[in-house]
C-alpha cells in the first residue's frame, strides 16, 4: 500500500485544526487536511427546529456509554468546519483570573503553565480571524487588551434593548455578546449585501447563508482557494497513528475512505479532532511502546474532562417577545463572586429563541401538565431564553476511555452548588422584568439523552504542562513522548473557566502555528 508524504498533517477541521491550517497553508508547504465529515448541506433543512433539534439529522448517530452502561448518541457533529457548523459563535476571551489558580466552593480550578499575556496577542489575531464584533470595556470582568474589536456589536433589538437598560438601572453590567458573525447592518437591519440577515434561527442551527463565522467559512474554504500546496480530503477517518521503531516518532496515519484503506504520512502531524475525539484516537494507537495509547505515559490521556455545567433557560414573560436575534446580551456580573457567595458562579448570556418544535420535544415541568392542549406556540413567542455557564473542575475520574470497542464517558458532576446559585440569580433578574419566576429547561439544544452540558464545550482530554509524570503535552501543545505530534482542539486546557471555549482554542492553534511554522 502506498503511503503518500506530506510536510504537516491536521487532522481535523474544527476551529482548532482549521485555523491552524489557514495560518500555515501560506508557508508553501504541502500540508493535508483530513476530515470524517463532509460539507454539511446548505438547505432550507438547515433552519428546521423539528429536523435540527428534535430528530438531530446533523448530530451523530454513533452510540456511546455512560458510567453506569447507559446509551446515548454524542452531541457531535462530523462535517467540515466541526461542531462549529453549529455553534452559537459567542468568541469571548477566558478572563486574566481564568489564567490562575481560583478557588470554588468545590475545590481549586488550577493554574495555567502559561499565563493570559501570552495569549493575548494571539486572541487579537482570532478576534481579527473569526469577525467577531464586540464593544470593549462594557463587560466588567474583561480582561485587558491591546485593541478593539475588529467589528462593531451586535445591535440589540428592542426588547432586548429594554433588558439592557432595565439590568443597568438595576445596579448590573450588561454588554454585548462577543459574536462571530458575518453581519453588516445599519440602524439595526441587514445590509442588502450582507450574509447574516438576523434570522431567529442561530443557536444550534447551521448557516445555509454561511453567514456564521465558523471554522469551513473563516478558514477552510478561503485557504483552499488561496493556496493549492493545501488539500482536504473529505470522509476521511483516521483509524490509528503508527510510530516508528523508537516510538518517538508519528510514521503513518492510518485513513479509511470511501471502504479503502489509504495510508499518510507528514513531517509534523496535528491532531484536532475535538477533546474527545482526539483522545479516542490516541488512546486506540496504543503499541508497544505506548501500551496505553499514544502520548500516555502519564495516564493522564482522556482524564480531566471538562464541558461546563450549563443550562438553557426558558422563561416566560407577560408579553410576547417579538425579538428575531435574541443573542446579544450577557451578564459577568456574578463571574467570579456575588453578593452572597465568595466563589465563583458563572456567565449569563442570551440564547437563540425558542420554537414551537422544540418546546413540544421537551419534557414539560409539571406545572403545565394540567393543560388540555399544550400552548406551544403561544410558549414560544412569550420566550425569552437564556444560557448558563458555570465552570466544572478538571477531576482524573472524569474521563474518556475505551471498553473493547465500546466507547465509555465517565462523568460525574462537580461545582453544581454555584450553578444552582446562578439560576437563582437569573430567576431574580428576571422576577423584576414582569417574567414567569418558573423556568423551563431546555435539553435539546445540548443533545438528547446527555448529561447536562452534552458534549458543547469539551475540554481537558489531554492538558498540556512541564511535568510529563502529571501531563499529556508540553508547553508548545506538543506531546511530551514524540517529537512531531502536536494537538490543537481543547485537549489541552488545565482548566475551562465559564466562558464558551472556541475562541482560546483558536488563538492556541495560531500560536502553536507559530511553533510549527519554525520547524517546517
Amino acid at each position: 500500500m502506498t503511503t503518500n508524504h506530506y510536510d504537516l498533517i491536521v487532522i481535523g477541521s474544527g476551529p482548532g485544526g482549521a485555523s491552524l491550517a489557514h495560518r500555515l497553508a501560506s508557508t508553501g508547504k504541502k500540508i493535508l487536511l483530513l476530515e470524517r465529515g463532509d460539507y454539511l448541506p446548505r438547505s432550507v433543512d438547515n433552519w428546521d427546529s423539528q429536523k435540527v433539534f428534535v430528530d438531530g439529522i446533523y448530530q451523530t448517530k454513533e452510540t456511546w456509554y455512560g458510567r453506569d452502561g447507559e446509551a446515548f448518541h454524542p452531541g457531535l457533529h462530523y462535517y467540515v468546519g466541526g461542531n462549529s457548523k453549529v455553534y452559537g459563535a459567542a468568541l469571548f476571551r477566558l478572563r486574566e483570573r481564568d489564567f490562575g489558580e481560583l478557588w470554588h466552593g468545590a475545590g481549586i480550578s488550577p493554574a495555567w503553565p502559561l499565563k493570559y499575556d501570552t495569549f493575548e496577542p494571539y486572541y487579537t489575531e482570532a478576534e481579527a480571524l473569526f469577525h467577531v464584533h464586540g464593544q470593549r470595556g462594557e463587560d466588567p470582568n474583561e480582561p485587558w487588551c491591546n485593541s478593539p474589536y475588529p467589528y462593531p456589536p451586535v445591535s440589540h433589538e428592542p426588547r432586548i434593548q429594554a433588558l439592557h437598560d432595565s439590568l443597568q438601572a438595576d445596579g448590573l453590567h450588561p454588554f454585548h455578546l462577543p459574536m462571530g458573525i458575518l453581519l453588516d447592518e445599519v440602524d439595526g437591519k441587514a445590509t442588502p449585501d450582507s450574509p447574516c440577515i438576523r434570522t431567529p434561527f442561530f443557536d444550534g442551527y447551521p448557516s445555509p447563508l454561511n453567514g456564521k463565522a465558523d471554522a469551513q467559512v473563516m478558514c477552510v474554504d478561503p485557504a483552499l482557494k488561496a493556496h493549492p500546496n493545501l488539500t482536504l480530503l473529505t470522509g476521511a477517518y483516521v483509524s490509528t497513528l503508527e510510530t516508528d521503531a523508537s516510538g518517538r516518532t508519528v510514521s503513518t496515519v492510518n485513513v479509511t475512505r470511501n471502504g479503502e484503506q489509504e495510508r499518510y504520512s507528514a513531517d509534523i502531524v496535528v491532531v484536532a479532532c475535538g477533546a474527545l475525539s482526539s483522545a479516542l484516537l490516541l488512546l486506540r494507537s496504543a503499541n508497544d511502546r505506548h501500551p496505553h495509547g499514544l502520548a500516555n505515559g502519564s495516564d493522564q490521556l482522556g482524564r480531566n474532562y471538562m464541558r461546563h455545567n450549563q443550562s438553557i433557560l426558558m422563561a416566560l414573560g407577560r408579553e410576547p417577545n417579538d425579538t428575531v436575534f435574541q443573542k446579544t446580551l450577557a451578564v459577568s456580573d456574578w463571574y467570579f463572586d456575588s453578593d452572597d457567595w465568595d466563589y465563583p458562579l458563572g456567565l449569563m448570556q442570551m440564547t437563540a429563541r425558542s420554537h414551537e418544535a422544540q418546546i413540544r420535544g421537551e419534557a414539560l415541568p409539571s406545572w403545565l401538565e394540567w393543560l388540555p392542549k399544550m400552548p406551544f406556540e403561544t410558549m414560544a413567542r412569550h420566550s425569552m431564553d437564556f444560557w448558563l455557564s458555570s465552570e466544572d473542575l478538571p477531576r482524573p475520574e472524569n474521563r474518556i476511555r475505551y471498553d473493547g470497542d465500546k466507547v465509555i464517558l465517565e462523568l460525574t458532576e462537580n461545582n453544581m452548588e454555584a450553578h444552582h446559585r446562578l439560576k437563582k440569580k437569573l430567576e431574580q433578574m428576571l422576577i423584576q422584568q414582569n417574567a414567569h419566576p418558573v423556568l423551563l429547561e431546555r435539553k435539546l439544544y445540548l443533545g438528547k439523552n446527555i448529561p447536562i452540558g452534552g458534549t458543547a464545550h469539551q475540554a481537558g482530554t489531554a492538558r498540556f504542562g512541564t511535568d510529563p509524570a502529571s501531563s499529556v503535552l508540553d508547553l508548545d501543545c506538543k506531546a511530551h513522548e514524540l517529537d512531531n505530534l502536536y494537538l490543537t482542539d481543547a485537549s489541552f486546557f488545565p482548566s475551562i473557566g465559564a466562558v464558551n471555549p472556541t475562541l482560546t482554542i483558536i488563538a492556541n492553534a495560531l500560536r502553536v502555528a507559530d511553533r510549527i511554522q519554525a520547524r517546517l
